[in-house]
C-alpha cells in the first residue's frame, strides 16, 4: 500500500501490529507489517513495539538495523538494489554501481530528487552465474551492463 503521509500515530501502529502479538516470535512479522503499510519502519514504531513485546527500545532498533530489508525512511516509487557481493564486483558490478550513483547524484540508500528511485546495496541475489545482478521492485535482473542499467533508470523515471 505504501502511504506517504505524516508519521503514523501510536494508535495506527498498534492497529497494524496487535493482531500479530500472539504469534511465536512476533517482532519480525510486526516490522514487516508496519513496512508493508507505510513503506518503511517509522521511528515512532520502535517504542510501540518495545512496549507491546516488553523489549528494550535498543533491542527493537537493533533488529531493524540488522536486517537489510527494513528501512527507517521512505523510499522512492521504485527501489533498485545493486548487488555488492564478490562475484558481482568481479564482473564489473562496482563500476556500474558507482556510475549509477554518480549519474543519479545520490549515495547508497539515497532517493532521486524527483522521488522516483531509491538505490540500495544488497549482498547477494543468488545470481552469481549471471553477474553483475540487480533487483528492481523485487524483480531480479542479471548481466547488468551500462546499457541495461540505463534502461532500468529510464523505466523508473530517474
Amino acid at each position: 500500500m505504501h502511504v506517504h503521509a505524516p508519521a503514523p500515530t501510536e494508535e495506527e501502529i498498534r492497529g497494524v501490529v496487535m493482531p500479530l502479538a500472539s504469534l511465536e516470535g512476533p517482532l519480525l512479522p510486526m516490522l514487516h507489517a508496519v513496512q508493508d503499510v507505510w513503506g518503511f519502519v517509522p521511528q515512532g514504531a520502535v517504542p510501540v513495539l518495545a512496549d507491546i513485546l516488553n523489549l528494550g527500545r535498543a533491542e527493537v532498533h537493533g533488529v531493524i538495523s540488522f536486517y537489510h530489508d527494513f528501512r527507517d525512511h521512505p523510499t522512492g516509487r521504485h527501489v533498485l538494489k545493486i548487488c555488492r557481493a564478490e562475484a558481482c564486483q568481479a564482473m564489473g558490478g562496482h563500476a556500474i554501481a558507482q556510475s549509477t550513483l554518480q549519474k543519479l547524484g545520490i549515495g547508497w540508500h539515497g532517493t532521486t530528487p524527483n522521488g522516483a528511485l531509491t538505490v540500495e546495496p544488497v549482498y547477494c541475489l543468488g545470481m552469481c552465474a549471471c553477474a553483475p545482478a540487480a533487483m528492481v521492485d523485487g524483480k531480479v535482473v542479471g548481466r547488468v551492463d551500462e546499457a541495461r542499467m540505463h534502461r532500468i533508470l529510464a523505466e523508473a523515471g530517474a
